[in-house]
């Protein structure tokens, strides 16, 4: 009894530590994915794999033709790091890289030949003062005129001049071969991999279509139309209306249900809705799927609720043209909603704002906390469009993308999204600017950048209002004691007369 007892414990810590391994797995895999997701953390990871790849190659066809000098190599390798490092900038062009090396080589074999000429032959390892300013000369002037200038193409037309037992004649073939593999080695990763990152990393241009809107407050229309456009930039969008009943409501109803049939065995009429009570929510039926309304007998709290949704999804149907669904479900709020929204397979919680004491709510932060991305969107107007939106980054990666992603949703082709972020000094601006271009490079549409050297409250208070929309997240990445030194943005703004639309990225 008692190996018995010592085996069956032994598996129980065995199969405690092998879930505590899981999670911590699923955890740092999770912060690997948010870490790639900062454009300038993927281009270091690109450097450190891309490079030594395309080296190697290029040593390996080296190897294969002998008449290829090893001299090729170090210009080639700060080429192509120049090349990766800045995908979309001045020296990315792989036509320039690869003219800048050649020409660069045969100004070098320009110098080299007319030093040969003028002084007789050179002696191995030797190199005349007047050859390497010449070959810098004639590169820098034969570049800058065909606009081809490139920093490499200043170290090609010096080792032309140290070929050694190679010919510079081979040695100018040999660069514009091997710089022709880098290139095209180069374009493959940009067009097949870089250009197109967001749909390997971003996951809202994957997700983020079907929308559970928890129908709560005098707002909850509104934010229930505001969901709906998020949904309907997607072809597969939908929106499921949400309500909750409370435990006594739904007993309530439970009872009605009942009573009447008992009296009434062979109605045979069926529900549009019908409600479950106790600790776990469980979903309705959608009146969309059965295509009838309920009797008001059967379950009045529950049909009311049904009907006030139905009511609202007739006008979401028409106005947006999105396939809207509605729920009623009982239980406990944010356990309800999390159920209800994984039963419907949707992906996104667009809630109305709700404020206690001047902080979330308690139901608005469950929702954040969950697994879900959540929207919360404080309506301040009858707004039915948002053609200029204002989106507020504080970093790079997927919250960012998120939010300029819902952004573009909303105001599509005829809008302004205004992508703007705040720093403390004119020594940032540079970065920021950089920041904001790969930022925004990964999305369509009609989108400014701007930085802003000014306090994040202050610049919101001077332009939130000419805007129809500020979307701005949720600072759910930072630590609960820097959410306490500084609150997050969303709490210290108020008073707007543009609504607001506090994003937060589900916890995995």
């Amino acid at each position: 009894m008692f190996g018995r007892r010592l085996l069956d414990a032994a598996l129980e810590a065995l199969a405690a530590a092998r879930n505590r391994l899981r999670r911590i797995e699923r955890r740092e895999a999770s912060e690997l994915r948010r870490w790639v997701q900062n454009t300038g953390n993927l281009l270091h990871l690109s450097i450190v794999l891309f490079i030594p790849v395309v080296i190697g190659l290029v040593t390996y066809l080296s190897n294969q033709v002998q008449t290829l000098s090893f001299l090729l190599f170090p210009p080639l390798a700060s080429g192509t790091y120049t090349l990766v490092s800045d995908p979309e900038g001045q020296y990315a062009d792989p036509l320039r890289f690869v003219a800048s090396l050649t020409v660069g080589a045969l100004c070098g074999l320009a110098a080299y030949t007319a030093t040969t000429w003028a002084y007789g032959p050179i002696e191995t390892g030797i190199v005349h003062p007047e050859s390497a300013a010449l070959a810098i000369f004639l590169t820098g002037l034969v570049t800058w005129a065909a606009r081809i200038e490139a920093p490499s193409a200043f170290s090609t037309a010096l080792l032309a001049l140290v070929t050694g037992d190679v010919e510079p004649v081979t040695y100018v073939a040999s660069i514009f071969l091997a710089a022709t593999v880098v290139a095209t080695a180069f374009v493959v990763w940009r067009e097949e991999f870089y250009e197109k990152r967001a749909q390997y990393l971003y996951e809202t241009v994957h997700g983020d279509d079907h929308v559970l809107v928890p129908m709560r407050g005098e707002t909850a229309e509104r934010t229930a139309l505001f969901g709906a456009r998020l949904a309907a930039a997607h072809e597969a969008g939908k929106v499921v209306l949400f309500d909750v009943l409370s435990t006594a409501e739904a007993e309530a109803a439970e009872a009605a249900a009942a009573e009447v049939e008992d009296t009434d065995d062979d109605a045979g009429t069926e529900s549009a809705a019908s409600v479950a009570g106790g600790d776990d929510a469980t979903a309705t039926t959608a009146a969309e799927t059965t295509g009838e309304r309920g009797d008001d007998t059967d379950a009045p709290v529950a049909n009311e609720s049904v009907q006030r949704l139905e009511r609202c999804a007739d006008v979401i149907r028409t106005r947006v043209g999105v396939p809207c669904e509605v729920v009623v479900v009982a239980g406990d709020p944010v356990p309800a909603t999390v159920e209800a929204a994984r039963n419907a397979n949707c992906d996104l919680v667009v809630t109305p704002y709700e404020e206690d004491r001047g902080t979330l709510s308690g139901y608005v932060r469950g929702i954040f906390d969950s697994n879900l991305d959540a929207v919360a969107f404080r309506s301040v107007s009858d707004r039915r469009r948002w053609h200029r939106v204002l989106v507020l980054v504080a970093r790079p990666g997927d919250v960012a993308h998120g939010m300029v992603d819902f952004a573009t949703r909303l105001t599509g082709q005829r809008g302004t999204v205004s992508v703007t972020t705040c720093i403390g000094g004119e020594v940032e601006r540079r970065p920021a600017e950089r920041r904001l271009d790969r930022l925004v490079e990964t999305v369509e549409g009609n989108i400014e950048t701007r930085v802003a050297r000014s306090p994040v409250d202050e610049f919101i208070a001077a332009n939130a209002d000419n805007y129809d929309l500020l979307v701005i997240g949720s600072s759910g990445e930072r630590s609960p004691a820097s959410r306490f030194v500084s609150p997050p943005t969303f709490e210290r703004v108020q008073h707007l007369d543009c609504d607001v639309a506090v994003f937060d990225r589900g916890r995995s």
